[in-house]
């Protein structure tokens, strides 16, 4: 399984730091979520997410300065304060949008 960022800006025994970035049109290799954690989008963009076997799920529409807390619940992850939105811990991500996507995320240990 592929790492859940582009690399690791920062980490100690509570928190791991990863910096994410996606080009249009880029993919990232299927990979799993094993600690929850929360994003916070630097520049935003539609981004087409599919599961374990690149079946297609919803898209997220993901703006500047957006905030996303995400917990583990079971396979799935679930977005706190929209819990219908959930993807599976097993995915992955491609920029469908015609810019970059950048985005701090945080994984809680």
């Amino acid at each position: 399984m592929a790492d859940v960022g582009t690399r690791v800006v920062f980490e100690d025994d509570k928190i791991k730091v990863w910096e994410f970035n996606l080009e249009p049109g880029e993919q990232t290799p299927v990979h799993t979520h094993t600690l929850e954690y929360i994003f916070y989008v630097i520049d935003g963009t539609t981004l087409e997410v599919f599961d374990a076997d690149n079946n297609p799920l919803a898209p997220l529409e993901l703006s500047d300065g957006d905030v996303v807390p995400l917990r583990l619940e079971g396979d799935e992850l679930v977005v706190i304060g929209n819990e219908s939105l959930r993807v599976p811990v097993t995915h992955s991500a491609r920029n469908a949008g015609p810019n970059r996507y950048r985005e701090i995320l945080i994984e809680k240990k």
